[in-house]
Order: C-alpha cells, then structure tokens, then sequence
C-alpha cells in the first residue's frame, strides 16, 4: 500500500469541524469517490471531529490518501488527549450517550466505514482510525 497524500487539521472550534468536512470531501473528490461515497466518509468525519472536539477537548485530524495498486482509500485518524473512554464498546452501541445526543456518533461512524479501529482508556485520550476503500 502506498501512502500518496497526508494532511493534518487541528480541531479546536466548531469553524475547525467544517474545515475538516471540507478538506474530507475534497480528497474523496480527488480520489474518484461517488456522490454517496462521499457523503458516507464526510458524515463520519463530522462525527468524529464533532466529538474530539466536545469530548475530548479539542485534538487533530490526519488525512492520507491510499492507494494499494487498483483501489483507492482515504484513511482519518482522530486524536485527543482527553478523558478517554472506559467502556467502548457501550460506546458503540446505539443510543449510548454522554452528551445528551442521540449516540449514534461512533457506531454510526463505524457503518459508515470499510474499516474502523480505536483506542481508547480512560486518562489517556482517544484515537478512532477509519477508511473508506472505493
């Protein structure tokens, strides 16, 4: 797999998680990502700025474009240095929510993706890695 394009974005303010749904579907635009496509990986993007930046104070967003020979990805990784997660698996679970949403957040970002990873424990922050092949 090759590694055609990385950009990091800070997530510090609400104006921060519309650059980073921008610059998201930008790239998925420059990689040949169909209209449905597209919004799939900027809906997930959202939510995962959205949260980093009310749950986990803020943080940052690396964009890299893949490419492993005849399909393309755009792989974002989300990272704070906040309370973390005890318990992430209820995390993922729809209708789990600490803000008063409707915790559809994580899970809802892990449908939308081909592939989905985090880490997380409490004191340490959280990571949540995803990509989207076409």
């Amino acid at each position: 797999m090759t590694i055609l394009h990385v950009e990091e974005q800070p997530i510090r303010s609400s104006e921060d998680v519309v650059r980073v749904r921008q610059a998201v579907r930008a790239r998925a635009v420059q990689s040949g990502f169909s209209l449905i496509d597209q919004t799939k990986l900027v809906t997930a993007a959202s939510e995962l700025a959205r949260n980093a930046l009310e749950h986990g104070g803020g943080g940052t967003m690396r964009l890299e474009l893949l490419n492993d020979g005849i399909r393309r990805a755009v792989r974002l990784t989300f990272e704070d240095h906040g309370p973390g997660i005890a318990d992430v698996a209820l995390a993922l679970k729809d209708g789990y929510s600490t803000g008063g949403g409707l915790g559809l957040g994580l899970g809802g970002a892990r449908r939308l993706s081909s592939e989905f990873d985090i880490v997380s424990s409490p004191g340490q922050g959280t990571r949540v890695t995803i990509a989207r092949w076409r």
